[in-house]
């Protein structure tokens, strides 16, 4: 088996879905989120995962890696990654102003493959990995940290032909690999609340054909799949928050029927099982308005923010931001901007977190140029006191 690595304009491809309702985006109102400015230094700057150790010490990564002091937001150089559309950090994790943590992958160039870099509160720099031998083929999608000593990175291996989830685990020391067996699957997500309460997730089979959603557990002693609902053709899961062991939820796509446009999933673990919840889309009014979940984060158990993106109806591939709330009884449609600058709409949400009360951190990307000549700029909402 072959696995294809993801580039970010496959990210941005990720379909998404599940009910239908029939409220257009910003249609209920203006949004408590804005758009806050942020600094553009590479050729591309799109922004894939946030991650925060306080107020005033927050990360986004993707094309670029950018900070957040507590008054303004500084772009800073990480080896590697510099926004050419050759390499992408997928995931951070932000453990205090003098640690943090991110993964991603170089798909093109003489240093292909799964990027661990660590920051240690003056620059990042390639933390010292394990080689593969001639032939396997990795990658690293997620990050989670329960504590400095207790991190999860999450990805995929293929070695000697056969493909394998790959787990790795910080314990203060090093980082040490744990492979587990797949046929044909992806683990795209990871999120946790305790130490014997890590998830990750994604999807198994063909993409946007037969593809199922893909829950993982660990326990405190192994990794384990979790079954977890396929509500249509096609379900994939693209991120999941957990908020304690009866409380994790996971977002992605359905597509009801082959050649349908994608529903928003979302999917929700109660400490026995996983169940589909229903959730709003814009329309869809076409084939083309497709809806798609990339990223969750949680203010409290009555208060989740799930976000992504969908199309236009009309098929010019007009792309917009699509912002969900759960209250702790439904999914509701949310209003969200849409700041790009230029002339062909193309806004995507991807990472989120809370970083206090009332103000919520969600990045992204706006493109800036031309659809066929994509330039991808950093994306931040921001709400506080909302």
């Amino acid at each position: 088996m072959k696995m294809q690595i993801p580039s970010l304009s496959m990210t941005k491809l990720l379909l998404a879905g599940m009910t239908a309702a029939y409220l257009p985006a910003g249609a209920a109102g203006q949004s408590i989120f804005k758009a806050v400015p942020t600094p553009n230094d590479n050729p591309n700057n799109g922004l894939f995962a946030v991650s925060a150790s306080s107020p005033s010490d927050i990360w986004a990564v993707g094309d670029a890696a950018i900070h957040f002091d507590g008054t303004k937001w500084t772009a800073f150089p990480v080896p590697l990654f510099t926004g050419l559309n050759t390499s992408f950090l997928q995931g951070v994790a932000d453990i205090s102003p003098t640690e943090a943590w991110a993964v991603g992958n170089v798909v093109d160039g003489p240093d292909t493959g799964p990027v661990i870099e660590r920051w240690d509160g003056t620059q990042w720099n390639v933390f010292p990995g394990r080689s593969l031998p001639p032939g396997d083929q990795a990658d690293l999608f997620a990050i989670t940290a329960i504590s400095a000593n207790d991190i999860w990175a999450v990805g995929n291996l293929v070695s000697n032909g056969f493909g394998n989830f790959l787990f790795e685990h910080w314990d203060g020391t090093a980082w040490t690999p744990t492979a587990v067996s797949n046929n044909n699957a992806l683990l795209t997500a990871a999120s946790s609340d305790a130490t014997s309460d890590v998830w990750a997730v994604g999807y198994s089979g063909f993409l946007g054909s037969d593809s199922r959603t893909l829950v993982y557990h660990y326990d405190g002693t192994a990794w384990h799949s979790v079954p977890s609902p396929t509500v249509g053709a096609a379900d994939q899961l693209n991120a999941v928050a957990a908020l304690a062991p009866n409380d994790v939820w996971a977002v992605g796509s359905s597509i009801a029927v082959e050649h349908d446009p994608t529903l928003t999933l979302i999917e929700h673990y109660d400490g026995n099982k996983w169940s589909a919840v229903p959730s709003p889309n814009v329309g869809p009014n076409s084939a083309n308005q497709s809806n798609r979940l990339f990223g969750i984060t949680a203010v409290s158990p009555t208060d989740i923010w799930a976000f992504g993106s969908y199309f236009a109806a009309n098929g010019s591939g007009h792309q917009m931001t699509l912002l969900l709330h759960w209250d702790g009884s439904a999914w509701t449609m949310a209003p969200s901007p849409n700041p790009t600058k230029g002339d062909f709409l193309d806004d995507v949400l991807f990472g989120g977190v809370v970083t206090a009360p009332g103000s919520v951190w969600i990045v992204g990307s706006e493109d800036t140029a031309a659809p066929d000549q994509p330039i991808f700029s950093t994306l931040v909402l921001h709400t506080a006191g909302g």
